[in-house]
């Protein structure tokens, strides 16, 4: 795909907000057309830009109201463990983000359940899954900001599109 300019951003920044936008309501905020609009989408669609549209449910409205930050580490490191622990976390719905870190923690793990008895059951699966050194749990007690909205700069996206050119 070409550069990116002010109208794929503010695309971008609308979807960003509320993907359920028609193609005409998406069209009026971003001052294009429909079909100019609707072609630039689809574009950044297939680009990759646009991984997929989404929408967000409300944790507590689901009873999933307990967010839980799970820091781990472990002593093995080897492919066999990392691909069972991989395969562990993908069976575990509950466990909505997994991260492997540098530093001090080898994987910081996000969860959202019920309750402490709903984690400690997910932590029983997790442990007889795949063998771990250490497993600390914080409980979020207030969520002060959560978003997935990104922020969006286009001198630094074009950047970026440039240097994956060059690669």
């Amino acid at each position: 795909m070409s550069d990116l300019d002010e109208f794929d951003l503010k695309i971008l920044q609308a979807l960003q907000r509320d993907a359920s936008l028609t193609a005409d309501a998406l069209a009026e905020l971003v001052h294009l057309s429909r079909n100019a609009c609707w072609r630039r989408v689809k574009r950044l669609e297939e680009s990759g830009y646009l991984r997929g549209r989404v929408a967000l449910v409300d944790p507590a409205k689901i009873g999933l109201g307990l967010l839980v930050i799970i820091l781990i580490r472990t002593s093995s490191h080897d492919r066999e463990w990392l691909a069972a622990f991989r395969s562990a976390i993908q069976s575990m719905p509950q466990i909505i983000a997994a991260f492997r870190m540098s530093g001090d923690l080898d994987y910081v793990l996000h969860a959202r359940v019920a309750d402490v008895k709903a984690y400690d059951e997910l932590y029983q699966r997790l442990i007889d899954r795949v063998p771990l050194t250490d497993v600390s749990a914080s409980f979020v007690m207030e969520e002060i900001k959560e978003t997935a909205e990104l922020p969006l700069d286009l001198a630094r996206v074009r950047r970026q599109a440039r240097l994956e050119r060059q690669q």
